[in-house]
C-alpha cells in the first residue's frame, strides 16, 4: 500500500533540500507549488475567479497571470491570502489528489507532497505521517532574496503572509531543522521511511 507524506514549513526553510533527499531514496515528490502554479496558469475556472477576487488586470495582454500583480494584492495582508487560499486550493488540491490516484494505481511506494499549505489546505489529511521544516528567519529572508530575486520588502511580505514555524511544530508528526548538514538530513529521511514502512 503506497504511504503519503506530507512535508510543509515556511518559505525558505529547506523543504526543496528535504525534497531532494526523499526523491533520492526513491520518493515520488509531488511539488505542490509548480502544480498551483500549473492550475493558477491553465485552469479557466479559477483564473475566472482571481480575476473577480483580486481585479482583470491580474491577467496580461496574452490572457497569462501576472503572479507578481497577484503577489502584490494577495500577500498584502492576511485577509488578502486567505481570500487567495479560498479560491486556489479547492482546484489545486484536486489535482494532486488525481496525481496521487494515478501514482498509487503504478505502484508507488512513497508519495511525499511537498506543500507549504499542507495543513491550510487540509492536505494533511490524506497523509501517513507529516513533517515540517523550519528554519530561523534571517536564514529564510536571505534564502529567499536569493532564490527568487526579490528585495528584502517582497521577501518579508511573503514571509509575514504566512504562519510562523511554532504552527508547523505544533501541526506536524516530525520536525527538521532546515540548517542542518545534508548528511544528518539524509540519516534523518532513512530513519523515517524505514518507520513508516
Amino acid at each position: 500500500m503506497t504511504k503519503v507524506l506530507g512535508l510543509t514549513g515556511p518559505t525558505g526553510a529547506g523543504k526543496t533540500t528535504i525534497s531532494e533527499l526523499l526523491a533520492e531514496q526513491g520518493c515520488i515528490i509531488l511539488d505542490c507549488d509548480k502544480i498551483a502554479r500549473q492550475v493558477t496558469t491553465n485552469h479557466v475556472d479559477c483564473l475566472k475567479d482571481l480575476c473577480y477576487a483580486f481585479g482583470s488586470d491580474i491577467l496580461n495582454e496574452e490572457g497569462m497571470l501576472n503572479r507578481t500583480l497577484l503577489a502584490q494584492r494577495a500577500f498584502a495582508n492576511k485577509e488578502q491570502t486567505q481570500r487567495l487560499n479560498r479560491i486556489t486550493h479547492p482546484w489545486i488540491v484536486k489535482e494532486i489528489r488525481t496525481l496521487m490516484q494515478q501514482y498509487e494505481q503504478q505502484g508507488a511506494n512513497v508519495i511525499v507532497l511537498d506543500a507549504p499549505t499542507l495543513i491550510e489546505s487540509g492536505l494533511y489529511k490524506d497523509c501517513n505521517k507529516t513533517i515540517a521544516v523550519v528554519a530561523p528567519m534571517p536564514v529564510r529572508l536571505e534564502r529567499i532574496m536569493q532564490r527568487d530575486k526579490l528585495t528584502e520588502e517582497q521577501a518579508l511580505l511573503r514571509m509575514h503572509a504566512q504562519p510562523q514555524d511554532s504552527f508547523y511544530v505544533s501541526q506536524c508528526d516530525m520536525v527538521l531543522d532546515g540548517r542542518s548538514a545534508r548528511s544528518v538530513l539524509s540519516q534523518q529521511i532513512a530513519d523515517l521511511l524505514e518507520e513508516v514502512g
